[in-house]
């Protein structure tokens, strides 16, 4: 006799909806019209939508790469399933990262309209294609922009799963050749550090008691002492919050080491270069107008919050407003320009933030793994600041030399 199937049984855990498609577009923003020289010509393969969406609704001249595989081993698929795939593949890649690859797209394929090359020759790309592509750029754009422009042509053949069949060497070399090629104008001045001068003049000009101001500078000090990216702690804009992905008051805990020393985390849902699972970073109380605590449970008093607010809101006339990095930059350069300071970028606070601590004598190991860089890229702010080098480059004496030992990164 058949055993008896039990109706409670657990539903199958498949096809739940992806976090994307549970928000609403209404809200969202519309795509922009295409800049003048960067227009594609219509094709109904490349519908006009944001930049960050062209990975996945960019498609292909013929069937799906995808599609048609499945087909031969008699698999069927739907469309819908075809385009949860590309979804799914596609949550991978940070925002602005997808928004960087979008920009690389929208160039190729007008450089492609402009030649009148066939659809079913630009993916995948030829090694060709690629190289005549790029070397026509150089001159125009830097080298860091076509690197990330190939970068993304390289994801979106991934993601519609077509071979990227391009020589590593002579890319490089093509690559290498354009940043050399680089006009001026596409080079950005360097960044100028924040320092803890500079934290305290920006406390000095503001009004610690205004709402505004609060969440600021508890941002500016927050961003410097954590060794973290401005982005990490603001929002693009005031409308894309959005908690999964933002940091909220919730993501703050307090932890203590063996000693009882406490260090303050924040949890940050989704970085750069970990946007599924996040990235935790950290800071301790410091001495001065700089320190990141009084400047934090200051803006808490002054700006109270629930827990699923963002970390840095302030209270608007029109209720609680999630801080976004333009309002804050905004606000930056008027204190600049009223305090006589330099020209201070987003950028110069995770610099800052490096160099502080390098020149505080603290492992270059231990500040790589504050920065959170899984390479040692921050060393090149080594060769840019000659007063990180000094201590090494003297006549050195038995005091320094421990500092040395523990100090200095491992030779390669």
């Amino acid at each position: 006799m058949p055993s008896q199937i039990s109706t409670n049984v657990r539903p199958l855990r498949f096809c739940a909806p992806l976090p994307s498609s549970q928000q609403t577009s209404t809200n969202g923003p519309s795509p922009q019209q295409y800049r003048p020289g960067l227009t594609p010509l219509p094709s109904p393969l490349r519908p006009h939508c944001l930049a960050r969406e062209r990975l996945r609704k960019w498609l292909l001249a013929g069937v799906s790469t995808r599609l048609a595989s499945l087909e031969a081993s008699d698999t069927a698929i739907s469309d819908s399933q075809l385009d949860r795939i590309l979804k799914v593949m596609g949550s991978s890649w940070a925002q602005t990262t997808k928004e960087t690859y979008g920009a690389g797209l929208l160039v190729f394929h007008v450089y492609c309209d402009s030649l009148k090359i066939p659809e079913e020759q630009r993916c995948p790309v030829s090694p060709t294609l690629l190289l005549t592509f790029l070397s026509s750029c150089a001159g125009s754009y830097s080298g860091t922009a076509l690197a990330n422009y190939t970068a993304g042509l390289k994801a979106w053949h991934l993601l519609h799963g077509r071979p990227w069949i391009i020589n590593a060497k002579e890319l490089k070399a093509t690559l290498d050749g354009a940043t050399t090629l680089a006009p001026d104008s596409s080079k950005q001045p360097k960044r100028i550090p924040f320092t803890v001068n500079i934290l305290s003049s920006i406390h000095t000009a503001i009004n610690p008691e205004d709402h505004r101001d609060a969440a600021i500078f508890a941002c500016l000090t927050t961003t410097f002492y954590a060794v973290a990216r401005l982005g990490e702690f603001t929002v693009p804009a005031i409308n894309a919050f959005n908690p999964s992905k933002h940091i909220t008051c919730a993501n703050v805990s307090k932890a203590f080491d063996r000693n009882g020393l406490p260090v303050t985390k924040f949890h940050i849902p989704s970085t750069k270069t970990s946007p599924i699972n996040g990235e935790d970073a950290f800071w301790a109380a410091q001495e001065g107008p700089s320190d990141p605590l009084a400047a934090l449970e200051n803006h808490f008093r002054i700006n109270p919050a629930g827990e699923d607010v963002h970390l840095f809101a302030w209270k608007h006339s029109k209720g609680m407003r999630p801080l976004s990095k333009k309002e804050l930059m905004k606000r930056l350069a008027s204190i600049a320009r009223d305090a006589n300071l330099p020209d201070l970028k987003g950028h110069g606070l995770r610099i800052g933030g490096t160099l502080e601590y390098l020149l505080r004598g603290i492992p270059f190991e231990v500040v790589k793994s504050m920065g959170r860089w899984s390479s040692d890229a921050f060393t090149i702010y080594l060769r840019e600041h000659a007063v990180v080098i000094a201590p090494y480059i003297q006549a050195l004496t038995p005091a320094l030399d421990p500092f040395s030992r523990q100090s200095l990164p491992p030779v390669h």
